[in-house]
């Protein structure tokens, strides 16, 4: 059995430690709430000698990813941490990092884009770059977010993968709220993680040409690369996570977390804290004679496309709450989830709903609202309209 030491930590805290146990070697800081916290930590751990890392002050979030480049491409372990227009004025290095195969872990903690200006949480952020070549992981409660960093590690460095990860936790939901976290010896961590072997390194004994101008010829080649990357991380992220639960004695929860799914007329499918949330509403709903379910996606890239249809079997309706929205289009999870039906044989109905954005609390009673909505459109054969605001102030 995993020897363990349970701290009660923020969100924010258990980036920090996860940081420390990773054993990264640089650390490229630059503060932005709700952020700043993880940093703050980290320094704090370097400056006890806890942590044995060159810790970078760097003036901006665009040097911050740019240092962490420049680290990794010399072949150490690197992290950084942003939030909201941090993550926007990164958004060249975003694509830099990614197209570079660099498996740099930075996290995330989601906060409203502005104006109007808002310190709390939504997906826009992450979710804006979603297309840029980095793997998503998302965060329902303190302890998946240490996990998830020390898994993020894993994975990225895994010579079949070598993309960057993106690991999401919200802003104030998670990043400063304190739940217990238990954390595996450092001795057992670096049996799971071994040191960094970088798969190509900036030597000037050794001198390679790389990152440099690529003409038509040759540049789509590259960007099938990554998707094949990506690809490859779909059989990669299952894997580490599995070897993780086993040696630590954690639950495996996969892709998809699946709550009373397995019989679920209607599935209630979301990302982050709502999934933990909506479990209490399926449980009043269940009271009620509905047979509802819940569906926490975890990894947003790669896309579970096989675990969604594998979702729509068995259920009549998939109903998609997102904390994000696509101007001129719908909520960006709901799009997904569609397009991975589209052409199944089994194609439930869906409707989307858009819910609290901006941090604005979404509560089981909330969902379960949003369910019995749902549900009676399901009875009724037909979906009165496929994407609800839910809460509006008119």
């Amino acid at each position: 059995m995993s020897k363990r030491e349970t701290l009660i930590l923020t969100g924010n805290y258990a980036v920090a430690y996860a940081v420390k146990y990773a054993r990264v070697k640089v650390v490229a800081a630059y503060p932005i709430t709700p952020q700043t916290t993880i940093v703050e930590k980290i320094a704090e751990l370097v400056e006890r000698g806890e942590l044995d890392a060159e810790y970078i002050r760097v003036e901006s979030e665009h040097s911050a990813l740019a240092a962490c480049i420049g680290a990794e491409s010399a072949g150490v372990r690197t992290f950084t941490a942003t939030s909201a227009h941090g993550l926007a004025y990164m958004h060249e290095g975003v694509w830099w990092a990614a197209g570079a195969r660099l498996p740099i872990v930075m996290a995330i903690v989601s906060r409203a884009m502005g104006p109007g200006w808002s310190i709390w949480t939504d997906y826009c952020d992450i979710l804006s770059q979603r297309d840029l070549g980095w793997i998503q992981i998302y965060c329902a409660d303190n302890q998946e977010v240490f996990n998830s960093v020390i898994q993020a590690y894993k994975i990225c460095e895994d010579s079949r993968v070598h993309l960057p990860c993106m690991v999401n936790l919200e802003a104030f939901i998670l990043s400063h709220t304190s739940m217990p976290v238990s954390m595996p010896s450092q001795e057992e961590i670096d049996e799971f993680l071994p040191s960094f072997k970088p798969q190509w390194i900036i030597d000037v004994n050794n001198p390679i040409t790389h990152g440099n101008i690529v003409s038509p010829e040759w540049y789509m080649e590259f960007r099938y690369m990554i998707q094949e990357a990506m690809e490859n991380a779909k059989k990669v992220i299952p894997e580490v996570e599995k070897e993780y639960a086993r040696k630590f004695g954690f639950e495996y929860k996969g892709f998809i977390e699946e709550y009373m799914c397995d019989d679920a007329e209607i599935i209630l499918m979301s990302m982050g804290s709502i999934g933990c949330e909506a479990k209490i509403a399926v449980n009043n709903l269940r009271k009620r004679g509905i047979k509802a379910g819940i569906a926490r996606l975890r990894v947003f890239r790669p896309f579970p496309n096989e675990e969604i249809r594998k979702l729509a079997e068995n259920t009549e309706m998939i109903a998609v709450i997102d904390r994000s929205i696509s101007f001129g289009m719908e909520g960006i999870l709901f799009t997904e989830v569609k397009s991975s039906l589209y052409g199944y044989d089994k194609n439930p109905l869906c409707v989307g709903f858009i819910a609290g954005l901006g941090g604005r609390d979404v509560t089981y009673k909330d969902v379960e609202k949003m369910g019995l909505k749902a549900y009676k459109w399901l009875k009724r054969g037909k979906i009165e309209k496929e994407t609800v605001w839910y809460g509006i102030k008119r």
